[in-house]
């Protein structure tokens, strides 16, 4: 995908002021429509933003923050958002081995301070969402799996995400809360590997995310299992320190925290902060 080029920031302020002045001869009501993706700053600065904004977020977020991305562009003429979507652990080390990026949405505390601890992030992450375990079967559950134990059974193939990823962390913490033992047909980078195995009927059984389950719709069948409570990810953001359009990423994050994000992220079944 091309890159906008970022223009200097004389060039955003001539820019800004010509489209204020525009704004006020028109009596235009279009800083209504972008209050809410812009939440604590000015309408005017809604008019300057400009250029790309990167993105590198966990691969659960990839519907809603796809949508949130859409919603941001319709904002904001003039900025296009890019989006990395992967295993946390994988986007955390490709930001301290200097990819270019201005936001790090990760899965799990723990993944962002892989990026605090190099200095590489610019403030304080904030917790936006958090996700709850559950476990995805073929349409129509024909293997009958109602708790985490039943994927212990033999025979069962069963797909988890590598322990290093958050949602394999999680479903491990999950299995140690409950005393079970499984050894996985394979595990994956992400966990939408995990879910896609599903998918593809190459696995009978994946523990991934509830907003995972609910983004495949017919394709896999979810089934909720109780130690899933001792297994929540608080899901922190940043914007980062090497960003190059600091002003679009902290107007993409406050878009995330905003009511209008709140809603998009908690109908895809994230859980609030």
């Amino acid at each position: 995908m091309t890159r906008t080029a970022r223009p200097t920031g004389r060039a955003l302020q001539v820019a800004g002021a010509g489209a204020a002045v525009l704004l006020a001869l028109s009596g235009c009501s279009s800083s209504d429509d972008s209050s809410s993706a812009a939440s604590g700053s000015s309408a005017s600065s809604s008019d300057e933003l400009s250029g790309t904004v990167t993105v590198f977020a966990a691969a659960s977020l990839k519907e809603s923050f796809t949508a949130l991305g859409e919603e941001f562009e319709k904002a904001h003429p003039g900025t296009k958002v890019t989006f990395s979507f992967g295993g946390s652990d994988s986007l955390a080390a490709g930001i301290t081995g200097g990819a270019p990026a201005d936001v790090f949405a990760s899965a799990s505390p723990k993944t962002m301070k892989i990026v605090t601890d190099a200095g590489d992030a610019s403030g304080t992450p904030a917790t936006f969402v958090r996700n709850q375990l559950e476990i995805a079967t073929l349409p129509g559950n024909p293997d009958t799996i109602s708790s985490l134990k039943d994927l212990t059974g033999p025979g069962l193939k069963v797909v988890l995400c590598d322990k290093e990823v958050p949602c394999g962390a999680a479903a491990q913490k999950a299995l140690d809360a409950s005393g079970l033992k499984l050894t996985p047909v394979s595990y994956e980078q992400d966990v939408k590997s995990a879910l896609t195995k599903v998918e593809l009927k190459e696995a009978d059984a994946a523990v991934v995310y509830k907003t995972d389950v609910h983004a495949a719709g017919d394709k896999v069948e979810g089934v909720e299992f109780p130690e899933s409570a001792d297994a929540v990810n608080d899901y922190p953001i940043v914007q980062l320190k090497n960003t190059g359009n600091a002003a679009a990423a902290k107007a993409f994050i406050a878009l995330v925290q905003s009511a209008q994000g709140q809603k998009v992220l908690t109908g895809a079944g994230f859980l609030k902060p």
